[in-house]
């Protein structure tokens, strides 16, 4: 069995119960290669960490900065999406502590390395909220997510490219942008959409992501480049 305990040193965290660290770092493609593991896969807990995570960094922006909706709707998804949660992840060194299939541990590929990074780290989240309670879970998510809130802000790293597309393409053309997935591939556990965003009947760019909202947002970044918006 792998020794959690310097990762419990990289969350500053201390475990009651072990196995909830170690289920939330359980992949599905390891169960399916080693069916007797005693632990089920880590999704139950990346469901529950993921609507932690999503209320602490709600409240905090609620709390400390009186914007309008949608602005702090853009800010907090640019602190939740997986690019950033991937980030810090990977600063913790999660992928050194990870159940994995041989398969996935080989590809490299940096979306599908980006998306189980960001899910495993929602997992751990969700872990350390039954572990430890909201308090704790909340200064962790503090301490290492939305710290780099700062950041976002100083560099405009919370522009929505969906939002953008929308505002240029009415201001220009007067035309809402329409979002279609065009194809899935892969398993249920490692899905690839693609998306294709339409202005009335052109099609005006592509995008792919682990999630439709990721392909939407891909789409829609190809879309301003294409119309050099």
């Amino acid at each position: 069995m792998k020794d959690f305990s310097k990762l419990e040193e990289k969350l500053d965290i201390k475990f009651s119960n072990i196995e909830l660290l170690r289920q939330a770092l359980v992949h599905r493609s390891y169960l399916n290669e080693h069916p007797r593991f005693p632990l089920g896969h880590n999704e139950r807990l990346e469901f529950l960490g993921d609507a932690v995570l999503e209320l602490v960094v709600t409240e905090y922006l609620y709390k400390n900065y009186p914007r309008p909706e949608g602005e702090l709707t853009n800010w907090r998804a640019s602190l939740v999406k997986s690019e950033q949660l991937a980030k810090v992840a990977e600063g913790m060194s999660i992928i050194d502590y990870l159940f994995l299939s041989k398969g996935e541990s080989q590809d490299k590929t940096p979306k599908a390395r980006q998306t189980i990074m960001a899910n495993t780290l929602e997992a751990v989240i969700g872990a350390i909220f039954l572990d430890q309670g909201m308090k704790t879970a909340e200064k962790f998510i503090k301490k290492n997510i939305i710290i780099d809130l700062e950041n976002i802000l100083a560099n405009h790293l919370y522009d929505d490219p969906k939002s953008r597309f929308q505002e240029i393409s009415q201001e220009k053309t007067g035309i809402t942008p329409v979002y279609k997935v065009i194809k899935e591939n892969g398993p249920d556990h490692k899905k690839v959409f693609t998306v294709g965003v339409w202005l009335e009947n052109e099609l005006v760019a592509e995008g792919e992501g682990p999630s439709k909202q990721a392909a939407q947002v891909e789409a829609a970044k190809s879309a301003l480049k294409t119309k050099g918006w």
